[in-house]
């Protein structure tokens, strides 16, 4: 294992157990967000990664540990004082039928709703900035239902923008979509990280990963086998003990992030003998 833990977080979990039923996915874990991170989880199917986040999220309960936002146990937040501090985007979305793209977003101000407090300037600022930097101004009266996968990720990305959290939590923004939306997701969060969001994504592609994440955490079957920079621990060890795949990385010849390139298992078997 890879130690380089970082205490340094506002969002922190220690000793957690989680699973579903009598099956326990995570046993006794811990882990860190650093502030002003785009820290991507990494690891392969059924290894924990977005047991993981929706435990930091609040949609799943640990059986043992805790997580904690600001020292203080995230389960003692009310449910908008919550929301005011962490947003999430789930993992599969759906918008209510004939429901338009400014109407979706807007709901993202429902935290800052009380009966003595409705909608105000500071709503309606929150809502604009959120589609101009989602690029969906022009296009704000559509359907949701009318839109491409990638301009309904948008949506949902702006309505959790809207909540003007500074922490958001994202499960497989890029699942389901086609390399180019994919891009264009991963440019947004990279350019919401940029200005002040800490963002922690659950991603399948470890090539992405490495170009747009500033911290990685990289899983297997319910642990945490290395944290830290890309370039610090993403190596063909690790890509080995986390993924069992055979490969070489490389720096990205226009990044200079890891890139990680897959050796042909029978080029290895032949090394081997």
């Amino acid at each position: 294992m890879t130690d380089t833990t970082t205490t340094d977080g506002r969002l922190t979990g220690s000793g957690l157990r989680v699973g579903y039923g009598e099956r326990t996915v995570i046993a006794d874990l811990d882990v860190v967000v650093p502030d002003g991170s785009f820290t991507v989880i990494v690891g392969p199917n059924a290894c924990g990664k977005s047991t993981l986040l929706r435990t930091l999220s609040r949609l799943l309960k640990p059986e043992h540990g805790t997580i904690l936002l600001d020292g203080r146990a995230v389960n003692d937040y009310g449910g908008k004082e919550f929301a005011r501090e962490v947003g999430l985007l789930p993992q599969q979305s759906i918008a209510p039928e004939g429901i338009t793209i400014i109407d979706l977003v807007s709901r993202g101000r429902f935290p800052y709703q009380t009966m003595f407090r409705q909608w105000t300037d500071a709503d309606q600022h929150a809502v604009d900035f959120a589609l101009q930097v989602t690029r969906l101004t022009d296009l704000s009266t559509r359907r949701v239902e009318a839109l491409s996968g990638g301009q309904r990720q948008r949506v949902w990305i702006a309505m959790a923008l809207a909540q003007e959290t500074p922490i958001l939590l994202l499960d497989e923004p890029t699942t389901y979509l086609d390399l180019g939306h994919q891009i264009e997701v991963l440019e947004l969060c990279t350019e919401l990280n940029r200005r002040g969001t800490t963002l922690v994504a659950v991603l399948h592609d470890l090539n992405q990963a490495a170009r747009y994440a500033s911290h990685i955490i990289a899983m297997r079957a319910g642990e945490i086998l290395a944290v830290g920079p890309p370039g610090e621990i993403i190596t063909a060890e690790l890509v080995d003990q986390v993924f069992g795949v055979y490969s070489q990385v490389i720096d990205d010849p226009q990044t200079g992030t890891p890139l990680v390139v897959p050796l042909a298992q029978g080029a290895v078997r032949v090394e081997e003998t």
